[in-house]
Parts: C-alpha cells; structure tokens; sequence
C-alpha cells in the first residue's frame, strides 16, 4: 500500500479534479503490475495497474482509494478488477464521493471476492485533503499563501514587495500552485502587482484556474493573466453589462454572486460556487485585506506563511487588515502545524484554532 501511495503521488499536478490514485497488483509474493491515475479523463489507477499486468487472475490489488462503481468518463473499475478474476481488494479508504460510497466494495464482495480496508487510511486521506473535503462538505479545501519579513512585514510602504523571500521559497510556491485546481487573489493584488498566477515548473502541470475576487469589476481588460494558458475567473457584484461583455471577448469568465453585509462579495457564497465548480483545492494569494477578512470569517482551512531572514521597517505593510482586534482577547490564534526551512526562509504551516 506505501508503494500505491507513492505512486498516486505522481498524478498530483494533473488528474484534478480527480483524486490521485495508485494500484499495485501482487501474485505469489511478487509485483506483477502497477498503475497510477495519470490525468483526468484517461483510465483510472487500477485499470493502468491491469494494463501493466496482463494476466491478474488469482492476484492481490491493492489500492489507494475503493474502486469506482459508476460510469462517469471511464467505465467502472470495480468490474473490470470482477472481469480480470483478481482473488483479493486491499483498499486504504472508501471513497467520499457520494457516487461510490460503499458500493465498490460491495459488488467485489458480491462476485465473491475477498476485500478489505483501511489500510494507511489515514496517508490516503491526507493524499486528496481537498477531494475529501468537496464530497463532504460542498466546499473545496481553502489554502492562504503568504510570504513576509521576519518583523511580519509584505510590502514597503509604496507596495513594493519583490522579492521578500528566496528563488527557493518561490519555487516551492509553484508547486503549492500546481497542486491546487484555483489560484485565488483579490482585485487589490491585481490592480498593485498585474500577477500571472501560473504555474511555472519543469513538469507536466495543468495550468490552476485563476479566480479574481472583484467586486466593482475594477480588473483591466488587458490585465496579463487574460493571455496566459490556462482560465480565469472573475466574480463580481456589479452589473455593467458592457464591461462584462469586454472582459469576456478578452478571454474572461465573469460571474454575478451576492454581497455581504460589508457590501464586498460574500465570501461563504463564493466558497459555495467554487465547490460547484468541482474545485477541490484553492490557494489564496492576496493582500491584507481578503486575507484579513478570511481570518475574521474562519474560512481558510490551513496558512502558509513563508518568513524571510530581513528587516522591513514599522512603516511597511503588514499581513491582515483586521481592524475589529482591540484588545488580547480578541487576538487569533493560531496552532502551528509544520515548520522546514526553504532555502534560507522558514516555511510556517498554521490553522486557526477554535
């Protein structure tokens, strides 16, 4: 099963929004097949896994995730492990997603073969996070990115900000980008710092959706990302429709969500949309202000604060802007979770105690 595990890791930047999935197939003590979900839309694990095998009668499967019941873009994998004549299913955990739930394991059971789970349950859970918490919830698994001097500072005073941290720390952010299904900013980031968003690495990735919080659809039709591979996304409370129709002839997608009390969008509306969206993961790159309204709201599920080893002065900008902390009770607390050095920065991984 660790060996499933390490190769469902090898989908990670391309099967979303599927989960990475391994198989191994084992005869007489000996590996005689192995098959990971490649890319969305091409055959899952266990079918590569049956592929590299050839003959699989008589054999041990074991895999990452309970194989599929339905048909969706490819056929059911549990009757095709039925078909191959495999003796016995080793599965890690059964699947979240309301389509299976259960009934993979149950038609293996019911053609007579041997099943059994929970095997590194808990490695294989923390392999998809953001497609269990979608088939859960409704909502994807929401990830801030934030990078800052070691006296909490993200930006001089006149905005400048590149580049606080290291190349090393900035490569590592790539790949938090290309793990995810969304890049998500505000419209501030956008107008101060025109960003890409991309994901910039010499591997096979599938470009993240860019989405842009925009209230006011203040975005420049000629912003960069409108050129870049990949989609972007815009959301929006306004209702100029002409601007709308020039964003989309850019290339944009635009949607219409609610405003909340603050008459800025409604950020448990949005979460909703982007699940609809079956996105599973999203990474927040933003400034103070989104940020500050995500730690006030409780809506991001893990921060990810990368500190450089400088210096920026009181007058420079800091990470959240929360102006209704006035006194150490209503400070936030956080619960440090994982702590490794990038280069020379440190890399902080947080959630927001309860």
């Amino acid at each position: 099963m660790a060996r499933a595990l390490q190769l469902a890791r090898k989908g990670r930047y391309t099967v979303d929004p599927n989960p990475c999935v391994g198989c191994v197939l084992v005869r007489d003590g000996a590996v005689i097949g192995e098959g990971w979900h490649v890319r969305a839309g091409l055959a899952h694990a266990e079918i590569n896994a049956l592929a590299d095998a050839g003959d699989a009668r008589g054999a041990t499967v074991y895999v990452t995730l309970e194989p599929c019941s339905h048909v969706g873009k490819t056929g059911p994998c549990c009757d095709a492990l039925i078909a191959a004549g495999v003796a016995r299913v080793v599965v890690a955990m059964q699947d979240p997603n309301p389509l299976v739930a259960g009934q993979g394991l149950q038609r293996l059971l019911a053609a007579g073969i041997q099943v059994s789970s929970g095997i590194l349950a808990e490695d294989a859970a923390a392999l998809n996070p953001g497609f269990v918490k979608r088939m859960t919830t409704g909502r994807p698994l929401l990830t801030s990115k934030l990078a800052m001097s070691l006296d909490g500072r993200t930006a001089m005073a006149s905005g400048e900000s590149q580049w606080i941290t290291s190349t090393a720390a900035r490569l590592d952010v790539h790949r938090l980008r290309a793990a995810s299904s969304a890049v998500l900013t505000g419209i501030n980031t956008v107008l101060a710092d025109d960003p890409s968003l991309t994901a910039r690495l010499d591997e096979d990735v599938e470009q993240p959706l860019r989405v842009v919080l925009d209230t006011a659809l203040q975005i420049p039709v000629q912003a960069k990302m409108a050129g870049l591979p990949g989609k972007t996304m815009v959301l929006t409370a306004s209702s100029d429709n002409a601007k709308c129709a020039r964003l989309q002839q850019a290339g944009f997608e635009v949607y219409r969500l609610d405003t909340g009390k603050d008459k800025r969008l409604d950020l448990q509306q949005v979460l909703d949309f982007l699940g609809r969206q079956q996105l599973n993961s999203v990474l927040v790159e933003a400034g103070p202000v989104l940020n500050g309204a995500l730690l006030s709201s409780r809506l991001v599920d893990r921060w990810i604060v990368y500190a450089a080893p400088c210096i920026m002065g009181d007058a420079a900008r800091g990470l959240f802007h929360v102006p209704g902390l006035q006194a150490m009770a209503d400070r936030v607390d956080l619960q440090l979770l994982d702590v490794r050095q990038v280069g020379p920065d440190l890399r902080l991984k947080f959630i927001v105690e309860n």
